[in-house]
């Protein structure tokens, strides 16, 4: 397994109107785990996603997009409760605003037990978020599990910390954060998003230092339209330019697919500086679709794009 993706796909009510007045909207299939599995199938690699579904219509409806978006769907079971869901609509700065109907759902119930007969010491990397874990106790309990044993077995750990304040608080995110990050290669923190409730400041730097500090080997913080800053265990720091979209449609699942494609292309060996440049190739490439699985960047697409890009 190239790719294994932990966590919950949602079936998503999008609308172009507030969700205080929508009346009409739109039914997808996204959700960060969702998103990234499928960015990283599209640009090449055997991607796996490992979830729990409810036994209802949704969830036969979320396991036959994910196989036809190309995601191997042995490790998408059926659990007791609902199949998780979201509305999401624009407010009148424009930004997307969601509403989650996710609560008791299948995947919120998922624990290390759920996982303890699913090879990960076969999985190249791993990627997780801290949306997953502030689901529910049990699942922040299978991240860490999860993320430990494809350390062991010599697995590459990509940790999106993903804040979302109507499902955990900062102070809650951010103990996680501090207890899973010796075991993480690589987390991707979105600043101001992430950095400034988890980690206490604007500053992409010391963002990333902070990082380092916790044990995580390598940080690639997002920064939208300023690109990329990778730091090193070492403290080397290389800023990676944001590629920009053609047009922006919807800003929904772009740090998804940053992380499903840099997982993709460091499972097929590229170095990390790369890997991050396909990663804002792919997130600049999904702003130009509506809804978290709308565009898709394919390998092809996000080669064409890295390789027009200018270099700094």
């Amino acid at each position: 397994m190239d790719v294994v993706v932990i966590g919950e796909p949602l079936v998503e009510f999008s609308a172009s109107a507030p969700l205080t007045d929508a009346d009409t909207f739109h039914l997808s299939f996204s959700g960060d785990a969702l998103n990234a599995a499928v960015a990283a199938a599209a640009a090449g690699a055997h991607a796996t996603l490992v979830t729990l579904v409810g036994d209802d219509e949704f969830g036969e409806r979320l396991i036959a997009f994910a196989r036809r978006r190309g995601v191997d769907t042995t490790w998408m079971a059926r659990g007791p409760g609902s199949t998780g869901a979201y509305a999401v609509g624009a407010d009148p700065s424009g930004e997307r605003a969601f509403a989650y109907l996710r609560a008791g759902s299948a995947a919120s119930r998922m624990a290390p037990a759920d996982l303890a007969r699913i090879p990960l010491a076969r999985a190249s990397v791993l990627v997780v978020s801290g949306i997953t874990a502030a689901l529910s106790a049990s699942c922040a309990q299978a991240v860490r599990y999860a993320a430990v044993a494809v350390g062991a077995a010599g697995g590459t750990v990509v940790y999106d910390p993903n804040f979302r304040s109507r499902l955990t608080t900062p102070f809650a995110a951010a103990r996680f954060l501090t207890d899973l990050a010796p075991h993480v290669d690589v987390m991707t923190p979105s600043c101001p998003g992430d950095s400034l409730p988890l980690l206490g400041t604007a500053d992409p730097r010391e963002a990333a230092r902070a990082c380092l500090r916790l044990g995580t080997r390598a940080v690639a913080v997002t920064r939208g339209p300023q690109g990329v800053l990778l730091a090193a265990g070492d403290g080397h720091m290389e800023d990676v330019p944001a590629i920009p979209p053609g047009e922006v449609v919807d800003q929904t699942g772009a740090g998804d697919a940053f992380a499903g494609v840099l997982a993709a292309r460091l499972a097929r060996g590229d170095r990390l500086p790369g890997a991050v440049r396909a990663g804002a190739a792919a997130a600049s490439i999904s702003l130009t679709g509506r809804g978290g699985t709308g565009k898709v960047a394919t390998a092809e697409e996000i080669d064409r794009l890295v390789d027009s890009a200018p270099r700094p």
